[in-house]
């Protein structure tokens, strides 16, 4: 009986969380319209996607506690990585880095109903099965970067399907990106996320989210030959803190 009762409340949390996409998206939507009318005013979709980011984890009963061993400048473009285990690593994101950002995210995303619509608009997106695709994200990122902005990449490129794996293989991606920009690299470990809000539909509990923001990764003057090597060394740091 207390099984099937834990199941009942899965669901119900479950079906929580996507109410709590879709509705503040429903409220906000003129204000996100007007917002994406202008690359130039994407700062303000910025704000509203924080906005939305908080009601999102609070309502689902998160409490995010940050660790920073380095503050990040708002005067500053950063290539931004994390590891990616859940739905909540987006949210978490947009709630802990004030510096407006934009995501580079798989384009399958963008056939979600009206979360699609604003995604394909704000974001980067990649086809990863087609060159021509990822090279245009060097554009597009550049683009970006000189309107003031920062890059996030999730270096794993996807949610790795065996929930047991700690930390899958970095792509090269946002690595090659930062030294051709010469951004600094910022890597973020998520701590709690697959544990709290897992792609596993009958699991998770409410709780706390840790997150902790690594001391930048230089890139100015670095060849492109060093991406390997600051590729291996965000995924040392990272599964450390992970392990």
């Amino acid at each position: 009986m207390l099984r099937w009762m834990a199941f009942l409340l899965w669901i119900l949390w479950r079906i929580w969380f996507y109410l709590l996409v879709l509705v503040p998206i429903l409220v906000f939507f003129p204000f996100l319209i007007f917002s994406i009318l202008k690359e130039s005013w994407y700062p303000y979709f910025f704000k509203i996607a924080r906005l939305w980011g908080k009601i999102i984890l609070y309502g689902m009963g998160f409490y995010p506690d940050f660790t920073f061993l380095q503050k990040l400048d708002n005067h500053k473009s950063y290539m931004l990585i994390a590891n990616h285990t859940s739905m909540m690593d987006i949210m978490l994101m947009l709630v802990l880095v004030k510096n407006p950002f934009v995501f580079v995210g798989k384009k399958e995303l963008a056939k979600y109903p009206i979360f699609g619509f604003f995604y394909k608009r704000t974001c980067i997106l990649v086809d990863r099965g087609n060159s021509k695709s990822r090279h245009a994200v060097y554009a597009r990122a550049q683009k970006r970067l000189n309107q003031g902005l920062s890059i996030c990449i999730f270096p794993e490129g996807k949610v790795p399907d065996d929930e047991q794996i700690v930390l899958d293989e970095f792509k090269d991606g946002a690595f090659r990106l930062a030294i051709e920009h010469q951004i600094p690299i910022v890597p973020i470990t998520f701590l709690d996320n697959k544990k709290r809000f897992s792609y596993t539909f009958f699991s998770g509990s409410p709780g706390k989210l840790r997150a902790v923001v690594h001391p930048e990764i230089a890139t100015i003057g670095l060849p492109l030959e060093d991406k390997s090597r600051l590729r291996d060394q965000a995924w040392q740091l990272m599964y450390e803190h992970l392990k």
